[in-house]
This record gives structure tokens, sequence and C-alpha cells, in this order.
């Protein structure tokens, strides 16, 4: 089981008196806190737990801050089919990084810009329809079944971390399951982003107003195996069907 409560050392002051931002996003702890955290401040807060990011799009405004009609997103696409909830460059999978001074010159450029954490390399994710997510979950806690960080996208979705598969020593046993990839790939309604994947990650906001919020905090929990959540996500899904 792979240990995520040890953040990068810090020193001196820094790591005497960690940042009351800090202390919030490892606690997963309220929505009014999440809103108001600035979202450069979380991804450099994951940085700080080697996980990899990447500057994300947002939702789009026009010049007055208000929304423009037919567009919701910040990039150029017309119909942009996941608005706000993918990364600003197509050179995401080279640019996602855990090097806190690139992340801070990224925010420091878009402080808008949504927080992507890119799976496949230190973390997988189960995503699941967000009543499958709360069933599982209790069953889980029930049955005395370890659950890592876990987050919700507004009341849609739910996601599980979890270890990563990384890249398999026999890549036969390896199979992708990008964002992109059809619900059904694993069973209907979940999805399994490892290598060549992404999720948005809290505190970000998509074009559809769907806000990112943990559950259960990366500063409670470590990642579990994800085949020990998969056999309850299944079960969850099928009987939702």
């Amino acid at each position: 089981m792979v240990d995520v409560t040890r953040p990068r050392a810090l020193s001196g002051r820094a790591a005497a008196y960690p940042t009351r931002a800090l202390r919030q996003a490892l606690s997963g702890h309220g929505r009014a806190a999440e809103r108001h955290q600035a979202l450069g401040a979380a991804a450099a807060q994951y940085a700080l737990f080697g996980w990899p990011v990447c500057a994300g799009a947002h939702p789009y405004r026009g010049g007055r801050g208000s929304a423009e009609p037919g567009r919701a997103c910040s990039c150029d696409r017309v119909g942009c089919p996941a608005p706000g909830a993918h990364p600003a460059s197509p050179a995401w999978q080279l640019q996602a990084t855990a090097d806190l001074s690139v992340i801070q010159g990224w925010w420091r450029s878009q402080p808008q810009a949504n927080v992507i954490l890119v799976t496949g390399r230190v973390f997988d994710v189960l995503d699941v329809p967000a009543a499958a997510g709360e069933s599982a979950l209790d069953r889980m806690d029930r049955a005395g079944v370890t659950v890592g960080p876990t987050a919700a996208l507004g009341d849609d979705r739910m996601l599980f971390f979890v270890m990563t598969r990384g890249a398999p020593a026999d890549e036969h046993e390896w199979w992708t399951c990008g964002l992109d990839c059809e619900p059904e790939s694993v069973t209907s309604g979940l999805r399994w982003h490892c290598r060549d994947s992404y999720v948005l990650a809290p505190p970000s906001t998509s074009g559809a107003g769907l806000a990112v919020r943990w559950l259960r905090g990366l500063g409670d929990h470590q990642l579990p195996d994800a085949l020990r959540l998969l056999e309850h996500l299944v079960d969850a899904c099928e009987a939702r069907q």
C-alpha cells in the first residue's frame, strides 16, 4: 500500500507552521474552505505529495464576467465536450509535473486555471456515478475495506484514488482506459483512469458548474489497491442499471 500521508519535507518556518490553506486541503473538510482556496495553492499542495499536476481549462466568462452564449470553456474548441475539465495544453502529458517552481509559474500567469491531476504515474482513479459511489462507499465502510482519498464532482460523479497500475513489466497485462473511453469498457458507468488519462481536481469547477470537493482528503488516507475496491464499485454500478 502506498503511503500518501507524508508530503515532501519542508524546512525552517514553513515546516513548523504549515499554511492554513495546506491544512484545509489535506483535511478535505468544508465546501466553503475549498471554494475560497486559491487554485494555484491547491496545485502546489498536490506537488508536495509528488502528484503530477498540469494547468487546466476553466469555465469561460465574457469580458464583464458574464457567460457567453454557446461557450462554456476557455479553450477554442467549438462545442467542447468537457468544458473546464481538461488540460489547457495538448502537450499535457509532457508538461505534467510535481516541480513546485514550474507549477507556481503556471498559476501566476493563469490564476483562473483549473487543476488537473494526471493519472497512471503515482495513482489511478476509479470514476463512478455518484449514486453508485455512495452505495459502494457505505458497503466498503461496513465491510472494513480500506478506502483512500475520495472526491466528488458535484452530485454527478465520485472519484476513488487508488494505487496505480503504472507500467507493468508485461505490457500484455495492461489495458487502456483513458478519459474518452466508453464507460462500458469496465462496466456500465465505471471508468478506470490510469495511464494516458487525468481527472479534474479539487477545488476546481467545471464549465457545467460542477465543483470538485474532497470527501476524504489526502492527509487522512492511504492509496488502496484498486482491485480491493473494484468489486464493490462494479456491484454498485450494476445494481443501478
